[in-house]
């Protein structure tokens, strides 16, 4: 799916494309039965060392035993804390030791927002408005690829233990 204006008919996140951070186009199909998180991230975003380090032990720790798949997407919209190209940006996870997938620089708000990002928005509009507030908001995406749940920075990766139980 490439045309942004599709994306409010799309039935699951299945139907998008994204570029990885090296510049290939993956089928977000290779999610399909996986329980995900796709989350916005900035390196130089003071949620950063928390969030990346909580995301990582997530991983660890769920990838395996219950298919948790972790999708990050660098974005520069909010205060301009992803300056970074993707070079820069693998640096950085490298860093972080991040084994989960991460894709290219996206935007998520604005007519020229990334389409899997309108069809989160859309699908888990947000408690002010659907736009992404600011980095490091997380959606929940259950095994048949629907977008169930969505949280702001407040709420650390940790916390969402719970919530991902509902849907392994």
């Amino acid at each position: 799916m490439s045309n942004p204006e599709d994306y409010k008919q799309a039935g699951s996140i299945y139907e998008f494309t994204a570029n990885n951070i090296n510049g290939e186009i993956v089928s977000l199909e290779k999610y399909r039965g996986h329980v995900c998180i796709i989350v916005n991230v900035a390196s130089q975003c003071g949620y950063a060392k928390n969030h990346y380090a909580e995301l990582v032990e997530l991983f660890d720790q769920y990838s395996e035993s219950k298919g948790l798949k972790i999708l990050a997407f660098p974005c520069n919209q909010f205060a301009g804390e992803e300056p970074g190209d993707s070079a820069q940006i693998c640096q950085f996870v490298q860093t972080k030791n991040v084994k989960f997938d991460v894709f290219e620089k996206v935007n998520v708000n604005g007519n020229d927002a990334h389409p899997l990002w309108k069809y989160l928005k859309h699908k888990q509009g947000g408690t002010l408005g659907d736009f992404i507030k600011w980095n490091f908001t997380k959606f929940i995406v259950d095994k048949n690829g629907q977008p169930v749940e969505r949280h702001g920075p407040n709420k650390t990766p940790k916390d969402l233990v719970n919530n991902l139980e509902k849907y392994w």
